[in-house]
C-alpha cells in the first residue's frame, strides 16, 4: 500500500506580527535609547539654564453663602476665575504703587483651588522679596473685591425684602382703615366681609413679620462670611532644590524620550516591513535557515561560540560544495564583510582537495584589495574570471543588494547560497531576490542570516519545500527514482483493465489498490 503526506496550507498570516514587532522594536535600540539619553540631558539643562524664576506662594480661606457639603468645585472655580480678572489684578497693582499694566500681570501668577473652600495663589517677580509682597497685595485684592461682593448681594438681598415688606405695609394700612370705617352696629350685613378683613390683616402681619426676619437674616449672615474669608498662610517664598528639579526634570526627559523612541522605533518598523525574524526571511526568499552568525564576535565566551558556530557552518558549506556537480556561490545582502570571512574559510576547508579560486564579484574592496597571507586561496575579480584554470575550484561570491546585475550571477554558480543580514531587506526586495534567482535558474539551496535577534526561537526551515533546504537537496533525486521505479511497477497493471489515469492515482497514494484495502 502506498501512502504519501500533503502540506497543510499555511494559515493566513496575521495583520500585525506583535512578536516581529517586538523584535524590531528590539532591534532598533540605538535608536529608542539615544532619545532617551536625549531627552534626559535635554531635561537636566533645561533644569539649570532655565530654573524657575522667584515665587511666592499664599493660601486663601474663601466663605461662600451658597456652600454646600456636596458642592463639585465650582464656586472655588469661579473665585480662580475672577483672580484671573484685571479688576483684582489692577486692584493689587494701585495698592503696591506699580505702573505695570494688569494685562501683562495677569501672566505672572495664577489661582489653584486645593478645596472647596481653600485657594492657592502662585506669584512670580523679579525677586523673592518682590514675589511675596505682590502675593500679598493680591490676596488682599481678592478678598476685598470678594467680601465686597458680599456685602452688595446681601444689601440687594435685604432692600429686596425690605421692599416687599414696605409694599406689605401700605396695603396693611389700607385694609385696617377699611376695617375703621365699618362697624357690626350700622351695617348687620356686612359682618362676614369685615371678618375677611380681619383674616387678610392677620395675614399681612405675618408676612410683614416674615419679610423683616429674613431681612435681618441677611444683613446678619454677612459679617459671618466675610470674617469667614481671610489668609490663612501668610505669603511667602518658595524655595528651589536645584538637584530635585534636575532629577525631576531627568526623569520627565528620559521618560518621554523613551517613549518618542519607541513609537518611532515601532512606526519605522512597521513601514520599513524588514523582516528580522528566520521563519520570515526563509518564508520570503523560498529557502531554509541552515546557520546564523553574530555580526559582531563580543566577550570572550561570544567568540568562542562565534568561532564554533562559524566552523561548523565550514563544514556544511564544504560539504555541499564536495557533493555538488555544479558550481556553487555565496550572495550576500547587507553583509559583504561577513560574506567574504566565510568564502575564505570555505576555501580554505576546500584547498584539502585540490586548487580553489575565488571569483570577487562584490561591489566593495572586501576581498580584491586585501593583504593576501601565506596560503590564502587565490581571489580573482569577476572580468578575469575566465583565466582561471579547468583544474581549479571556483567558488562565486556576488552580492543581490539593489544594483546588481541579475544576469551576470548564473556565472559565480548555478548554485547558491544566500548570506543575509536580519532586518536590512525589506520584504519586497527578498520577494524580488528569489523571483530574480528563479529567472536566472540559480537554485537557492540554503540561507545563512548574519546578526540574529538572539531571542529568536523561529525554526525558519520550509516544511513544504524541502528541496531548497541542504538535506533535501540530496534527497531530491532518490524521491525521483522512486517514484519513476513505482510507475514502472505499476504499468503491468494496464492489462488487467485498469485505466492509466486509476494507475497513476494508485501511484501517487491517493486510491486503494484493492476493496479491501478501501474497507
Amino acid at each position: 500500500m502506498t501512502t504519501s503526506t500533503t502540506s497543510e496550507p499555511s494559515a493566513a498570516a496575521p495583520l500585525l506580527d506583535l512578536q516581529a514587532l517586538v523584535v524590531a522594536v528590539r532591534r532598533r535600540r540605538r535608536l529608542w535609547s539615544s532619545l532617551a539619553l536625549l531627552g534626559l540631558l535635554v531635561g537636566a539643562a533645561v533644569a539649570v539654564l532655565l530654573p524657575p524664576p522667584p515665587t511666592a506662594v499664599t493660601k486663601v480661606l474663601v466663605a461662600h453663602q451658597e456652600d454646600q457639603p456636596n458642592d463639585p468645585g465650582t464656586l472655588i472655580r469661579t473665585d480662580v476665575e475672577l483672580l484671573g480678572t484685571t479688576r483684582v489684578a489692577g486692584k493689587a497693582l494701585q495698592s503696591l504703587k506699580s505702573p505695570e499694566r494688569p494685562e501683562d500681570f495677569l501672566r505672572d501668577y495664577r489661582g489653584t483651588g486645593l478645596t472647596n473652600n481653600l485657594l492657592q495663589i502662585d506669584v512670580t517677580g523679579d525677586s523673592d522679596a518682590e514675589a511675596v509682597t505682590r502675593a500679598g497685595a493680591l490676596a488682599d485684592a481678592f478678598v476685598a473685591d470678594h467680601v465686597k461682593r458680599m456685602r452688595e448681594a446681601a444689601n440687594a438681598e435685604a432692600k429686596t425684602l425690605l421692599d416687599q415688606r414696605d409694599r406689605l405695609r401700605d396695603e396693611l394700612a389700607q385694609v385696617n382703615k377699611v376695617i375703621g370705617d365699618r362697624t357690626p352696629e350700622s351695617e348687620p350685613k356686612a359682618s362676614a366681609s369685615i371678618e375677611s378683613l380681619f383674616a387678610r390683616r392677620a395675614e399681612l402681619k405675618s408676612k410683614i413679620a416674615e419679610f423683616d426676619q429674613r431681612a435681618a437674616e441677611a444683613r446678619i449672615g454677612t459679617p459671618r462670611l466675610i470674617a469667614g474669608t481671610q489668609i490663612v498662610d501668610a505669603p511667602h517664598a518658595v524655595q528651589h532644590s536645584l538637584p530635585k528639579a534636575a532629577a525631576t526634570n531627568t526623569a520627565i526627559g528620559l521618560v518621554l524620550g523613551l517613549v518618542l523612541g519607541l513609537a518611532l522605533a515601532a512606526v519605522g518598523a512597521v513601514v520599513a516591513d524588514r523582516p528580522v525574524l528566520r521563519r520570515e526571511i526563509a518564508a520570503n526568499l523560498g529557502a531554509s535557515v541552515i546557520a546564523e552568525l553574530p555580526r559582531r564576535s563580543g566577550g570572550r565566551w561570544q567568540r568562542r561560540r562565534t568561532r564554533a558556530a562559524r566552523e561548523r557552518l565550514t563544514a556544511t558549506l564544504a560539504r555541499t560544495v564536495r557533493g555538488s556537480a555544479e558550481p556553487v556561490s555565496l550572495l550576500e545582502l547587507g553583509c559583504a564583510r561577513s560574506t567574504s570571512v566565510i568564502a575564505l574559510d570555505l576555501a580554505g576547508a576546500l584547498a584539502a582537495d585540490g586548487p580553489v579560486a575565488i571569483i570577487d564579484g562584490l561591489p566593495g574592496p572586501q576581498l580584491a584589495n586585501r593583504r593576501p597571507k601565506p596560503g590564502d586561496p587565490t581571489v580573482v575579480r569577476g572580468e578575469h574570471a575566465a583565466a582561471v584554470a579547468h583544474q581549479e575550484r571556483r567558488l562565486g561570491v556576488g552580492s543581490v543588494a539593489p544594483g546588481t546585475a541579475w544576469t551576470d550571477l548564473q556565472y559565480l554558480g548555478t548554485q547558491t547560497v544566500l548570506v543575509v543580514r536580519a532586518g536590512h531587506g525589506s520584504a519586497a526586495w527578498l520577494h524580488t531576490v528569489a523571483r530574480q534567482l528563479a529567472d536566472q535558474r540559480i537554485a537557492v539551496i540554503g540561507v545563512v542570516l548574519i546578526d540574529p535577534d538572539p531571542r529568536d526561537r523561529t525554526d525558519g526551515t520550509l516544511w513544504d519545500g524541502l528541496h531548497t533546504a541542504l538535506r533535501g537537496h540530496s534527497e531530491r533525486p532518490a524521491r525521483q527514482n522512486a517514484m519513476g521505479r513505482l510507475r514502472t511497477e505499476r504499468r503491468p497493471m494496464w492489462a488487467s483493465g485498469a485505466s492509466p489515469a486509476r494507475t497513476e492515482l494508485r501511484a501517487r497514494g491517493r486510491v486503494p489498490d484493492s476493496d479491501q484495502e478501501a474497507q
